[in-house]
C-alpha cells in the first residue's frame, strides 16, 4: 500500500481563510497538490501591482544563473521586500495561504507576457547546484483577464489553468517521491491576443530573507 505524501498546505472544505480574505478552492489535484484558487487578490490590488511594476519591466531571466533565454520570452521585475503597503499586505496573505513564513519567501515577482510570448515547460525547483535551500512551492496569481491564450499548462498531467483576474494556481514540489515533483513540470502557453500579467511567489525550504 502506497503511503500518501505529506503536503505543506492542508485543506478542509472548499475555502482557505486568511486574516483578511476568504479564498475559494475551485479546483484541486491531490498528488502533486495543485489548487486553483479564486479571490486571492482584489481587483484593486491587481491593478495596483501592475501600476507599480509597469515602468520597471525588463527581459525575464531563468535559473540560478539568471540567463536570458528563448525558453522564457516575457518581461519581469521583483519588488523589494514589502516596499509598498499593498505589496506587504499581499506577501503576508500569500505566506499565510501557502503555510510558510514570509521569511522563506523570495521577493514577489511580476511578469508581463505580450502576444506570442511564453515560458516553455520547466520546473520551478533547482535541479543542479546547491539545493540545500531549494524552492518548495509556487503561487501564480493572475492580475488580469487574458483575451486569448496564456494558460498555465502542466504537460505531464494534461492539465491547464486559464488566467482569471484575482485568481491563482498553487502547487508544491518538496516530496520524497521525485516522480511527484517531476509532475509539476509546467509552462506558460503563448499569449494569442491581449497581454497577460501575473505575480509569482516562490517559497524556499529555509529562511531566505
Amino acid at each position: 500500500m502506497t503511503i500518501k505524501e505529506q503536503t505543506i498546505l492542508s485543506t478542509r472544505g472548499n475555502k482557505i481563510l486568511t486574516k483578511d480574505k476568504e479564498i475559494r478552492i475551485v479546483g484541486k489535484l491531490d498528488e502533486p497538490l495543485i489548487l486553483i484558487l479564486d479571490n486571492v487578490l482584489s481587483s484593486a490590488e491587481c491593478d495596483l501591482l501592475i501600476d507599480l511594476a509597469a515602468a520597471r519591466m525588463q527581459r525575464a531571466k531563468i535559473g540560478s544563473t539568471h540567463d536570458v533565454s528563448e525558453v522564457r520570452t516575457s518581461s519581469s521585475m521583483f519588488f523589494e521586500e514589502q516596499e509598498n503597503e499593498c505589496v506587504g499586505q499581499v506577501e503576508s496573505r500569500v505566506a499565510e495561504l501557502m503555510n510558510i513564513p514570509v521569511s522563506h519567501a523570495e521577493p514577489l515577482q511580476v511578469l508581463r507576457y505580450q502576444p506570442g510570448e511564453q515560458y516553455h515547460p520547466h520546473y520551478d525547483y533547482f535541479t543542479n547546484g546547491n539545493q540545500a535551500n531549494n524552492r518548495i512551492s509556487t503561487l501564480v496569481m493572475y492580475l488580469n483577464d487574458v483575451e486569448e491564450g496564456g494558460e498555465t499548462y502542466f504537460p505531464s498531467l494534461q492539465f491547464s489553468v486559464t488566467p482569471k483576474k484575482g485568481s491563482a494556481v498553487y502547487f508544491e514540489y518538496f516530496y520524497n517521491d521525485s516522480r511527484l515533483n517531476e509532475l509539476t513540470l509546467h509552462a506558460g502557453h503563448p499569449v494569442a491576443a491581449g497581454e497577460k500579467w501575473v505575480a509569482t511567489q516562490w517559497m524556499r525550504r529555509q529562511s531566505y530573507r
